[in-house]
């Protein structure tokens, strides 16, 4: 009896580990500048099985970076039809193990006084942008992957003319992207 309960013990054991080292989803970002690459994080499920979803469904396809602030961020999440929201938002996964560091990629949201809960959009995201990072946005914003290449497209993009913060800070000329997830 304590033969079969060791074998099934371990039996159970290997398949755990071998679920928590699923490699990360590895995505690529064509945008009219270059490509990014970047990895979506296994411990933020939420966030990376509904990005997945809507590369999938080609949320993203030919969709525009709508705000860039130079120095802070680039924004995107709009369908290339200029839909904002699916309709939907996303339980928080704030983890503190994922910072706002350079090429850091989170999900945008609304505020706190219309958000107390923190939920993320179901379809915006930012790439930080700030070669130190944002870290006042800790523990405030999901970040649910990070960037693995493609550092100077990020900062070609961010570089780009827009309008003024009173107007959205949007690009003078779109750049937009379609998101590839690799296999």
């Amino acid at each position: 009896m304590k033969k079969i309960l060791l074998i099934v013990s371990l039996i159970l054991s290997i398949q755990l580990m071998s679920q928590t080292t699923k490699p990360e989803t590895l995505i690529v970002f064509h945008t009219t500048m270059g490509d990014i690459t970047a990895k979506l994080y296994n411990d933020t499920p939420l966030h990376r099985d509904n990005f997945i979803k809507l590369i999938n469904e080609g949320w993203y396809d030919d969709s525009p970076f709508h705000r860039i602030i130079y120095d802070f961020m680039i924004q995107g999440g709009h369908n290339k039809d200029g839909r904002v929201d699916p309709g939907y938002t996303i339980e928080a996964e704030i983890l503190p193990n994922h910072t706002h560091k350079k090429g850091a990629l989170a999900a945008a949201r609304q505020g706190d006084q219309i958000n107390p809960d923190k939920r993320s959009s179901g379809c915006q995201f930012y790439i930080v942008h700030n070669q130190n990072g944002t870290p006042h946005l800790n523990g405030n914003y999901t970040i649910f992957g990070e960037v693995l290449d493609g550092f100077d497209v990020i900062d070609k993009i961010a570089a780009t003319e827009t309008t003024r913060p009173d107007h959205g800070n949007m690009p003078i000329a779109p750049v937009t992207m379609t998101i590839e997830i690799l296999e």
